[in-house]
């Protein structure tokens, strides 16, 4: 089964955290926060505006963005949780960047 988002909606796959942190302490499953981190499945075609012309959403299908805590509805497909958002909550894109140095 697959979800087409319609307008300017968004439909994420979240990414879970690590269970330790920095320092090297365990955190328990109960204590976790749900992750505000996710991979964006698919896209919609985006708004339209007064004159009915789309305004296209930023960001593309394997994006890894950054999303409010309470923002979007969850839903259940085939097994597996998917997060539905608008273009509005996400906070960001995480872009990768490299540590080396051009020579």
């Amino acid at each position: 089964m697959k979800i087409k988002p319609l307008g300017d909606r968004i439909v994420v796959e979240r990414i879970e955290q690590e269970s330790k942190t920095a320092g090297g302490i365990i955190i328990p499953d109960n204590a976790k926060e749900k992750p505000k981190q996710g991979k964006v499945l698919a896209v919609g075609a985006g708004n339209k505006d007064e004159n009915g012309k789309r305004i296209p959403v930023d960001v593309a299908i394997g994006d890894i963005v950054l999303f409010t805590q309470w923002g979007g509805s969850e839903i259940k497909l085939d097994g597996k949780e998917y997060l539905v958002l608008k273009e509005s909550d996400v906070i960001g894109i995480i872009v990768e960047t490299s540590k080396k140095k051009a020579a």
